[in-house]
């Protein structure tokens, strides 16, 4: 063997060199071990891949059995160095110039074509053979091995987090679709049915995707490891990323969106019923309570002189058409179109009774104003008898006019109020004559002790 062209190492710098590069093959030999036994790898022998896995697979596949091939070489080479260390134990300067040859300098040949990541100068033919150093055969097999663990790791951290969460998914979206149909929910007749079946598709789709294609849902922290370059840090470390499990979640709020819906028509379903019962008991009381405000209307065109007493509206028809459609769709277990008419049906019939109610309190208006003024009549009269002014001829003639048009039939409520009015103002003289009476008995009080009444 030549001489190398290097500085000649000394048995220590030998003897550390071959303690660092062995230990240095034993790495790589046990992780080449783990690599080849990784579950990723076998799942990407075995799959048919496509798209982003099968660009990048098709060049890391060749990565395996290359660094197997590389790591024979630089074991040979090793194992040369040894066994010339092995010769004495005190190497001479011709075995030390050997081991340094072998340690340090481009003494490891391996084929051109096995190494298609080795430099290559722009038109310059291939080689057939390379000689390199065991350093930067070391360097190669780093990068090589980065660049297959790369996509073993990543397709296997995607099939380890997607597959069976996908299929858990399909197991209740299948749930999912068979209450929908339980409820009358089907595809092109309800939007829920079609939101089930757009889910369906996007899930087994993106199975597909993740089976076919695992890197496409994958996102790695960094550029992903290219031929030729070594990966930041330890060269046997994992590579850092994260699984896309966007579209999965996403589909996954979906389905959570519509499950929630159709469990509202399962309750809608258990308690349509009742809530139909509900909306015709509101119904009845609107009837009621019209029936009142027409029979009012009645006595109050008896009763009161009065011509704009308004007309009692009829029964809200048309409202009841609706509830005959919803009991129609119940008994079809139509739940999807009977929620937003139950919902609508329950808003009118309480407006209607709300409706029926201000009817009756309009017709009854004048009857109530009636009232209010013979109140107001009895409680001027009890006064007068406190003012002992009963007696007095032209209070007794307001109070009777008052009392005859309050108690005549039909009423004349502007001519009953206005004397009402004016049996009133006839007490105002006694009333000032009182207020006045009090004015100076509360001034000529006699003094309490202590107090000098003045003059």
């Amino acid at each position: 063997m030549a001489a190398s062209a290097g500085r000649v190492l000394s048995r220590e710098e030998v003897d550390r060199a071959l303690a660092r590069l062995g230990a240095e093959r034993d790495a790589v030999e046990s992780a080449l071990l783990a690599l080849q036994d990784h579950p990723g790898l076998r799942l990407l022998d075995g799959a048919e891949l496509s798209g982003r896995t099968l660009e990048r697979w098709s060049v890391a596949g060749k990565g395996l059995p290359l660094l197997w091939a590389l790591f024979d070489r630089y074991s040979e080479a090793l194992a040369s160095a040894r066994a010339v260390r092995a010769r004495k134990a005190k190497p001479g300067t011709p075995e030390l110039a050997e081991l340094s040859e072998l340690l340090t300098g481009e003494a490891v040949t391996v084929p051109g074509g096995a190494l298609p990541d080795g430099p290559q100068l722009l038109g310059a033919p291939a080689r057939l053979v390379e000689r390199i150093s065991l350093d930067a055969l070391m360097a190669r097999m780093n990068s090589w091995y980065a660049t297959v663990l790369e996509v073993v790791s990543a397709a296997d951290a995607v099939w380890s987090a997607l597959p069976a969460r996908i299929d858990l998914l399909l197991a209740e979206l299948q749930r999912v679709q068979t209450l929908a149909v339980s409820l009358g929910v089907r595809a092109g007749a309800h939007p829920l049915a079609d939101d089930l079946t757009g889910l369906a598709a996007d899930l087994t789709g993106l199975r597909t995707e993740v089976r076919e294609d695992p890197l496409a849902l994958w996102r790695p922290a960094r550029v992903p490891a290219q031929r030729g370059t070594v990966p930041e840090g330890s060269a046997f470390a994992g590579p850092a990323g994260v699984v896309d499990t966007e579209r999965f979640d996403r589909a996954g709020r979906a389905l959570d969106g519509v499950r929630l819906e159709l469990e509202n028509l399962l309750r809608l379903r258990d308690d349509a019923e009742e809530r139909l019962q509900g909306v015709g008991d509101l119904l009845q009381r609107a009837d009621a309570t019209l029936a009142e405000a027409r029979r009012a209307r009645g006595e109050v065109l008896a009763k009161i002189a009065s011509s704009d007493v308004p007309v009692v509206p009829g029964p809200a028809s048309a409202l009841r058409e609706r509830i005959v459609t919803a009991l129609e769709l119940r008994q079809g277990g139509q739940w999807g179109r009977l929620a937003p008419l139950l919902d609508a049906l329950e808003d009118a019939a309480a407006k209607e009774l709300t409706r029926a109610r201000q009817s009756l309190t309009e017709v009854t208006q004048p009857l109530a104003v009636r009232a209010e003024l013979r109140g107001r009549l009895d409680a001027y009269k009890a006064m007068a008898a406190r003012m002992r002014v009963s007696e007095d001829p032209e209070v007794i003639e307001r109070y009777e006019k008052a009392r005859w048009l309050l108690w005549s039939a039909p009423c004349d409520l502007r001519a009953a109020a206005a004397a009402v009015a004016r049996f009133q103002q006839s007490l105002r003289p006694a009333q000032a004559e009182a207020d006045g009476g009090q004015a100076q008995e509360a001034a000529g009080q006699t003094p309490v002790d202590g107090q000098v009444q003045g003059g």
